[in-house]
């Protein structure tokens, strides 16, 4: 496979080299215009555009010219590898390049070019200072050229202007974060009319640091919430069980991330709320609130999937220890988290909507990535996202030295090794940068180097707003700078005077992380563009990534090796087998989070078709639907028939409660001649009082342009609030559907028969929904003529 891989590589490289002689062929040409005619050059090809040609066919023109502008604004003339890596990303291709290599000007070359069909560009960050930095910077690129520019990210009193985000996605070219997109293209679709909405079609993207936000920033679908729920009284209760439950009345599995009671736990649970069986159906709300509280205990840890700050629980994204503001657990696991911690509880609110990345980077026609490391990654990739790897070439040789592991059997063995490199490196003003896993084992280095009389900058979660100035820093001589995952955060490390004699920077890893790609971005910190560096892991036998995914032989040698007081302590492991173990957790780990995100897009497969069911559905109603009385008559029709169908033994009084409840407040009594055994006469008395209100609010609304818009607001707020309510009902039962497969019970499958249950159950509460909207709505006007609408 690897060299079937390499060979394609090559191929794809031949093709991409041929095209870059070309773009080079032609930099005199460009460098002898003058500043209007190079910037002259975007409207020319805008022109052949409409004359027939295709982006391909000006591929090297456009990139030549980009180039020219770069420097000549910027004053950096892009690389050989740099226009290659453009040329893999205008193919839609994700460019693997190392760190350090340009990454953000690759990307102007082309953007430049995909903006000229008019139908935008968007560059995906992994962060707001990212998306400003490059937008700010490159931005005067583009501007140079005559297109415009958007930022996706929005102060405060701007959040929820519809006018702001249209012209921020109606620019030639956008910088956003991968988060922000995803709720914009949420927010987009709960619009309630024309002048609300601001996505156009999606065209063209390139996602940075792809592999990060492709992959394992997918596992985790994004939700926008609304109205909060009742708040349950459970969750203290729940969460006092838990904390008094034995170790043979719970399983728990940190392998496949799963916690449940065991059947002795459950005979516990039974007689702690005096209970018959915590299984019936009436007991729903308690078994889930048990299984929330098991899984705030066990499956989430402090520091590590979350902070406490300001008496607030706030989510960690892992991989780099930032903060992620805004985001919380939906279906009740962030206020079992906040029970647990033992702050104040939030309302937990319905998800309004949802999407993956998966579904919505599959959205754009062409996608386009950029990364550090892809190939270790490419088949997911290619399964997931149809997108191969393509690997650029350096533009200088690498020269850092990448040390073999060191490894040690237990955790203090580890913490003195790894101060005793950084002691050695510091004493002769090397610089280090020192990175650990979790925001907790940074801490603990923290300390252990103030013990030292180590003055060393920390980055994690705590001072993110320093961060770009703590990274910028990271290279100058004598600096430590202790940190949690590095890769993504954008900000290049140099080397400050005299550093490159001692050897360049030096990467010491505390721990080997959850997959390669991670420890890859890593070592790249270190000798960019060339340079002298260094890196260096360290391993110990207690490390996270050994204790939840190595080898069972590894657990037994720590068992037994653990102590002090054996000869061999504070020595590194030789044997090859410990070298293998690693790699075969690594492997585990990295297998478990593929199953993660695979289970991610299963899950959300279902959602997906009713989603784009839905948003098309919204989208026709708000922007064009010409027949629109016809349809509601139709929608009317079908409610009545569909009660006549269910209710074949009506009742006099049975049909009087249903008109009430359903057409009119103010209906008495029925005419004489109504026979209430014949469904057709039946359902021309209940479509008789249909058109008489239809002429009524026609009469107030005085124009079928006013009337369309009031069947047009009738028909969305039905469809958005059983979506609500269906979207909502979808998140509960995915929490609740993981924990079958304990009953030997196929969760996925299950899944997916009720979601298609669930569908078919709110189609027909929609159409209800439009009936209750056209019959018992309110229409008041007011002095100045205008109309307020009020729904049941």
């Amino acid at each position: 496979m690897q060299y079937k891989t390499s060979l394609l590589n090559q191929i794809r490289l031949r093709k991409i080299k041929k095209l870059t002689r070309q773009i080079n062929a032609l930099s005199d040409t460009y460098e002898g215009m003058t500043d209007q005619d190079l910037a002259n050059q975007t409207s020319l090809f805008k022109a052949r555009l409409e004359a027939g040609e295709d982006l391909d066919d000006m591929l090297v023109e456009a990139f030549a010219v980009c180039r020219e502008a770069c420097y000549r604004v910027l004053g950096q003339f892009p690389y050989d590898v740099q226009v290659m890596g453009g040329i893999a990303l205008h193919q839609g291709t994700i460019a693997e390049m190392k760190t350090g290599e340009g990454k953000t000007l690759t990307a102007t070359m082309p953007l430049y070019l995909n903006a000229l069909s008019g139908k935008g560009a968007i560059l995906v960050t992994t962060n707001e200072y990212l998306a400003k930095r490059d937008a700010l910077e490159m931005g005067q690129v583009y501007e140079f050229l005559g297109l415009t520019v958007g930022l996706g990210v929005y102060d405060d009193d701007q959040e929820g202007d519809a006018e702001t985000k249209r012209m921020v996605y109606g620019a030639d070219i956008t910088y956003v974060t991968g988060a922000g997109l995803g709720f914009d293209y949420l927010s987009d679709n709960l619009a309630s009319s024309k002048s609300e909405k601001f996505l156009r079609d999606f065209n063209y993207v390139i996602v940075d640091e792809a592999d990060a936000v492709l992959l394992d920033s997918a596992q985790t679908p994004l939700i926008i919430s609304g109205t909060p729920r009742v708040q349950s009284n459970m969750y203290d209760i729940c969460d006092q069980f838990v904390l008094t439950l034995g170790e043979e009345e719970f399983y728990f599995d940190p392998d496949k991330k799963e916690v449940y009671l065991t059947d002795k736990g459950n005979d516990y649970a039974e007689h702690y709320f005096a209970e018959e069986s915590i299984y019936n159906a009436d007991n729903w709300e308690l078994n889930r609130h048990i299984n929330l509280a098991l899984r705030a205990h066990y499956l989430y840890k402090k520091n590590h999937d979350y902070v406490v700050q300001d008496d607030e629980v706030k989510l960690l994204d892992n991989r780099t220890g930032r903060v992620l503001e805004g985001t919380r657990l939906q279906s009740g696991i962030h206020q079992a988290l906040e029970t647990k911690e033992n702050v104040k509880k939030t309302k937990e609110s319905r998800a309004m909507g949802s999407v993956t990345y998966q579904s919505l980077f599959n959205m754009f026609p062409k996608l386009a990535g950029m990364t550090g490391t892809g190939h270790q990654a490419e088949d997911e990739l290619i399964s997931t996202y149809k997108v191969p790897v393509v690997s650029i070439p350096t533009n200088v040789p690498i020269q850092r030295i990448d040390y073999p592991d060191k490894i040690y059997t237990t955790l203090p063995e580890k913490l003195y090794a790894t101060m005793e490199l950084v002691k050695e490196l510091h004493a002769k003003g090397q610089p280090v940068l020192l990175i650990s896993g979790t925001v907790e084992i940074t801490q603990i280095y923290s300390q252990l180097l103030l013990q030292e009389g180590i003055a060393h900058s920390t980055l994690t979660a705590n001072n993110v707003a320093k961060e770009a100035l703590i990274i910028k820093e990271a290279g100058q001589l004598g600096t430590v700078t202790c940190a949690t995952i590095m890769a993504g955060r954008g900000t290049d490390i140099k080397l400050g005077p005299g550093v490159e004699k001692l050897g360049g920077l030096a990467v010491v890893g505390t721990e080997r992380m959850a997959n390669s790609r991670m420890d890859w971005q890593l070592r790249g910190r270190a000798g960019r563009q060339g340079e002298p560096g260094m890196s260096q892991f360290f391993v110990s036998l207690e490390d996270e990534l050994l204790t939840n995914y190595g080898p069972e032989w590894v657990k037994k040698y720590f068992k037994k090796h653990n102590r002090e007081d054996r000869r061999n302590y504070g020595r590194a492991l030789t044997g090859r087998r410990f070298h293998a173990a690693i790699h075969q957790a690594q492997e585990k780990s990295e297998d478990n989070a593929v199953s993660a995100r695979q289970s991610t897009i299963r899950f959300d497969e279902s959602l997906r078709v009713q989603r784009q069911k839905i948003y098309g559905l919204r989208d026709r109603l708000i922007l064009d639907d010409e027949n629109l009385a016809g349809n509601v008559r139709q929608i009317m029709e079908e409610v009545i028939d569909s009660y006549l169908a269910e209710n074949k033994e009506r009742t006099r009084h049975q049909l009087r409660r249903y008109i009430l409840d359903n057409y009119s407040y103010a209906f008495r009594y029925f005419p004489r001649a109504l026979d209430l055994d014949d469904d057709q006469d039946v359902k021309n008395y209940l479509l008789k009082l249909v058109e008489e209100e239809v002429d009524k609010k026609g009469t107030l609304l005085q124009s079928e342009e006013a009337l369309s818009e009031f069947y047009r607001l009738s028909v969305l707020k039905a469809i958005d609030e059983c979506w609500v309510e269906e979207v909502d009902s979808l998140q509960q039962l995915k929490g609740v559907v993981t924990t079958r497969s304990t009953a030997q019970r196929d969760g996925m499958s299950e899944y997916y028969q009720e979601s298609l249950r669930s569908y078919k159950q709110m189609s027909d509460f929609v159409k209800q929904k439009i009936a209750r909207n056209v019959m018992l709505s309110t229409i008041e006007q007011s002095k100045d003529g205008k109309h307020s609408i009020y729904f049941v």
